[in-house]
């Protein structure tokens, strides 16, 4: 009966939520066309690449190994997607992964790391942070992915954990830090669950979250399964911080 309502309410006609547009899907095909146009990305980061080159200048030249071998962004954090994010993030609005996880799998690039049959994990929010929201949005994204590989064709392999990483404590603010202040503050911070772990040894497993800015997350995420057996790590977030912001 909940099914049936839900597919119901899906199929009235809305309006975009960005250019108010009616009847359209909570944000029509033109603004898609306008604020998400396809970009080259760097393969490591997921910054906006200006030329050919597969990696970005920072990833070029920074000398440390990074633990996610590729970072997949469907869009820049900026108009309207910040807004929209915010509303998914911090205004108990989660249906908004439903659309964000439609735009992700338009993206070519997600749909060749969906290809290789990874096991998609969320960034963990803490147990405190977790009770506020009262959901963590980067699993209602791994959640709504799911759904639509399976509800489209091709029909895609979909293999998730919700709790396959803990987080051991919070972290202060890093808004204002750049990426070596954040990758100190971040470690020891996630690890590996141990019922899980026989699950992770060998697997590709793809890291599953909402935005990234300077990827210390999603590296010190990715350590914490390299370290419990992982075979390799790859990332996909919805939006990417333009490394100017």
């Amino acid at each position: 009966m909940l099914a049936a309502r839900h597919a119901f309410v899906e199929s009235l006609p809305a309006t975009c939520q960005v250019c108010a547009a009616w009847p359209a899907q909570p944000v029509c095909e033109a603004c898609l066309r306008r604020f998400s146009p396809p970009r080259a990305r760097c393969r490591a980061c997921a910054a906006v690449l200006s030329d050919d080159l597969d990696l970005c200048g920072a990833c070029l030249t920074r000398p440390d190994a990074s633990a996610v071998a590729q970072c997949v962004a469907a869009v820049d954090y900026a108009y309207p997607w910040d807004g929209l994010i915010a509303r998914f993030k911090f205004r108990s609005e989660p249906g908004w992964a439903k659309p964000f996880a439609q735009r992700l799998l338009q993206t070519p690039a997600t749909l060749q790391l969906l290809q290789t049959r990874p096991l998609m994990v969320p960034i963990p929010l803490t147990a405190a942070r977790l009770g506020e929201r009262g959901y963590n949005q980067a699993w209602e994204l791994v959640k709504a992915l799911r759904a639509e590989c399976r509800r489209h064709p091709p029909t895609l392999p979909c293999d998730t954990l919700a709790t396959a990483l803990v987080r051991l404590g919070e972290t202060p603010d890093q808004h204002s830090l750049g990426r070596e202040a954040r990758l100190r503050n971040l470690r020891g911070v996630f690890a590996a669950h141990p019922s899980h772990i026989p699950r992770l040894v060998g697997r590709h497993v793809l890291l599953v979250d909402d935005v990234t800015t300077t990827g210390a997350t999603l590296q010190t995420a990715a350590q914490a399964l390299l370290h419990a057996g992982a075979d390799r790590v790859s990332a996909l977030v919805f939006a990417r911080t333009p490394p100017s912001r």
